[in-house]
This record gives C-alpha cells, structure tokens and sequence, in this order.
C-alpha cells in the first residue's frame, strides 16, 4: 500500500523535523522544502497528498504561495502560522486554504486535522478519476498520466481534454468546443482548434496519425471514444 505524501514548506528546521519525526512515525512519507521556490518546483514535479506551508518563507510570503499552489493544486492545503489574528485566518481560508494551524502547535491536534483533508481528499478523488486506454486523469490534482507516467499538457490542451473526456461517445461540433474552451467570439476559428486537437493526439494516442480515442467527425467536429 502507497504511503501518502506530505510536502512541509518551512524554513525553520527545528519545524522541519518535528514534523518528520511525527508524521513519519504515523506512517506518512514526507519531502521537505525550505523556501517557496523550492517548494513549488517539488509540489509540481511530483504532487503530493497534502501540503503544511508556513506564510512566513524567506524568499516569498506564503499566502502569495498558496494563491499559486491554488491555480493548479487541488489537494489539501494547511496553513501553519506564528500569526493567530482573525483578519489573517479568514484571508488564508478565503484564498484557498484547506485549515489553519497556529504555532506552537500541538501534535495530536494536527495530525487530527491532516487525516480530516486526507479523508476528504479521497472522498473527492472517488469521483474525480477518468481513465481510458492507458491513461489517466486526476481532477483533483489536474494531472494526466500514461502508464504512471505524467503527461504535460499546457492549461488549454488539458481542457480541451477534460471536455472530450466527459463527453465519451458523444459528438462535439467545432463551435461547441471553441465556445466552451476559448468563448464567445471564437466560434468560427475551426483551424485553431484543429491545431491544438493535433498536438494533444500526439500526447495522448498510440498513433496519432490513427487516434483511437480523438474521432473526427468530418465537417462536424470530434467524438471521444
């Protein structure tokens, strides 16, 4: 059974490794970052189940964080933070934050309010998952993967996948899809989507050039199979 994964973004090691010594000891696999940078670039190339970020970071504040964690990120957030006034918990929760934690804390208490997220993230992920073929579509945490394998997509192409998936079997006309991708305006610019529907096929099929999943339904638009 896969160990879940907790990101701590904080720059004070003492905090660091209390929190490893707690969380591991509860059977919790952890990966550490000391700085906002750090932590981002960790949270995106392998995203973890549930991250602790302190607002008060050496390179970047941490509220600015987890508003760019949120434009992407959709697992648990935990706010841990020296700072307890009222006005700075509303803002955090407002902007995306799973709970908020004041330091000093106390041990049981969190690890309480991390089994809360945790249980509400898989109760989310049990409806959130698509998969076709060899691939897979994580909702939740906006990741596509072959085989394990993450996929890159850019934010357009990801839509535009999410939206033939959820459609399986159903034909969608060229304005269709252009009105709910790009909006209202771009209902005739049939070429640009058979541009972005050609790079996602070379992400996503065996054979491009033969899709399986992406149909073009000629003179009308595309069915998802």
């Amino acid at each position: 059974m896969n160990k879940e994964e907790i990101l701590i973004i904080d720059d004070e090691p003492q905090i660091r490794k209390l929190l490893e010594i707690n969380l591991e000891s509860n059977g919790y696999k952890v990966t550490q970052a000391n700085d906002a940078f750090m932590g981002i670039k960790l949270a995106a190339s392998h995203p973890p189940d549930l991250i602790l970020l302190d607002i008060g970071l050496p390179d970047k504040n941490g509220l600015d964080v987890l508003k760019e964690l949120r434009t992407w990120f959709n697992h648990s957030i935990i706010i841990l933070s020296v700072i307890d006034d009222e006005e700075s918990i509303v803002h955090a929760l407002d902007n995306g934050a799973s709970d908020y934690v004041t330091k000093p804390f106390r041990s049981n208490e969190l690890l309480a309010r991390i089994r809360a997220c945790l249980i509400r993230n898989k109760s989310i992920e049990q409806h959130t998952i698509l998969t076709f073929d060899n691939i897979q579509i994580d909702l939740v945490a906006r990741i596509v993967k072959n085989n394990d394998e993450i996929i890159k997509l850019t934010s357009t192409e990801y839509k535009l996948l999410i939206l033939f998936a959820q459609n399986d079997g159903r034909v969608l006309t060229h304005q269709f899809i252009l009105k709910e991708i790009w909006g209202i305006g771009y209902q005739n610019d049939t070429q640009y989507l058979r541009v972005f529907v050609g790079t996602l096929r070379k992400k996503i099929e065996r054979n491009p050039n033969k899709p399986l999943h992406i149909i073009t339904e000629s003179g009308v638009g595309y069915r998802f199979n």
